[in-house]
């Protein structure tokens, strides 16, 4: 088994345009993710996935890998399907999309995300999930919450609070979902040609896809939390953060 790094990296972007290039600390931001992923040692290869001459330009010039895709693509999930048949992945490699908007992620993710595909060949898409930090992220629509079962696999994801809790019922963790995904190539292509069902469309989130359509996916606890960059807010924080580091 192969393990891919693909990071899927679209010019466009409703809140924040042209933010896979946007400067932090003199790099752009797709930089600092790819050389972060590509300290992870579980890799045997990494690329961007675009559909854009700007991206891919930019990505030659610090020396990462490239691949060109189709701008008809609705998700960064079909653009990295298309980037492992253009790398010619094999049915049993294992495809880790990760996220273009995470500029800090630890490449430790990656680490964490593979361990079970290694030892449980049945598994077929993994997930990883963070503790929530306070009740302004619980609330918060634009983080993804999730509820799992004894085994480990995630039984609802929502942008809605979840689980609820009553007054004077056991108080469980609660978890958020954060970072890359991982799929076996063959379920990959599949679930990018399963019909999106009433949940994924409700809540605007893919993964409710395979659930709908009876596949598990397979939760993992990561050590480490990552700030995204969805605003023009979220990336002044990101370089405040780098800034910060590098004064230290």
């Amino acid at each position: 088994m192969k393990v891919f790094g693909i990071i899927p990296a679209r010019y466009g972007s409703t809140r924040l345009p042209a933010k896979v290039l946007a400067d932090i600390a003199g790099k752009p931001l797709i930089q600092h993710v790819y050389e972060r992923a590509r300290r992870s040692p579980a890799l045997d290869r990494l690329v961007v996935a675009t559909d854009d001459d700007r991206v891919f330009q930019r990505v030659r010039s610090f020396g990462g890998e490239a691949v060109k895709t189709s701008p008809a693509h609705p998700s960064g999930t079909d653009r990295a399907a298309e980037a492992a048949r253009i790398l010619e992945a094999k049915e049993r490699d294992l495809i880790v999309n990760i996220q273009a908007d995470q500029p800090l992620f630890e490449s430790g993710m990656i680490d964490e995300i593979v361990a079970p595909f290694r030892e449980d060949p049945g598994i077929e898409m993994g997930a990883l999930v963070y503790p929530l930090q306070g009740k302004e992220e619980f609330l918060n629509p634009s983080v993804v919450k999730v509820v799992m079962d004894q085994q480990g696999f995630a039984l609802y994801f929502s942008r809605s609070p979840i689980p609820f809790v009553q007054a004077d019922g056991a108080k469980p963790r609660f978890f958020k979902h954060i970072g890359p995904y991982a799929y076996r190539l063959a379920f990959l292509r599949e679930f990018t040609h399963l019909p999106r069902g009433v949940l994924e469309k409700s809540e605007s989130l893919e993964q409710l896809r395979a659930l709908e359509h009876g596949r598990r996916i397979r939760i993992v606890e990561t050590r480490f939390d990552s700030q995204e960059v969805d605003t023009p807010e979220d990336l002044e924080k990101v370089r405040a953060l780098v800034q910060g580091a590098a004064e230290r």
